[in-house]
């Protein structure tokens, strides 16, 4: 099945039903532009379609950091609930990993929800490591 980047606003807007899974704050109104700034500041948006029906869609980043040096970042990585446990998650994954290690990186990050429990069992069989705890601070 192939995975493309999104690079035109017909792509990306074809993202939103799956990304709302995740992200059901957004609204399709505003989606694109979105993204489109977000893609200024290195963000890609990735999607795997099969019989054309986008199944599954990563957003993420490439960057350096003192603390790990040259990264992959997951922001999002989400398949719509109806193809869950259908091989399309795994696929992306897996795809992500594959474009880190031709892009350089060192490793592979992203952060998940602490009530995820069942994308942490899927995150674990994909031989990821708990490695540290996220904080934040609403502003």
């Amino acid at each position: 099945m192939p995975i493309a980047l999104a690079s035109t606003d017909a792509e990306i807007s074809r993202c939103f039903p799956v990304m709302q899974r995740l992200r059901p704050h957004l609204e399709a109104a505003g989606f694109v532009e979105r993204v489109r700034r977000q893609l200024q500041e290195g963000y890609r948006l990735a999607y795997l379609e099969d019989k054309g029906e986008i199944r599954s869609v990563a957003g993420f980043r490439i960057q350096e950091m003192l603390a790990w040096g040259k990264i992959l970042y997951v922001d999002d990585l989400v398949t719509s609930d109806s193809d869950r446990s259908r091989g399309y998650g795994g696929q992306l994954f897996d795809w992500l990993v594959d474009h880190a290690r031709a892009n350089g990186c060192e490793q592979l990050h992203l952060d998940s929800g602490v009530q995820r429990f069942a994308t942490h069992r899927f995150y674990l069989r994909k031989r990821m490591e708990i490695s540290l705890h996220h904080f934040s601070l609403k502003l």
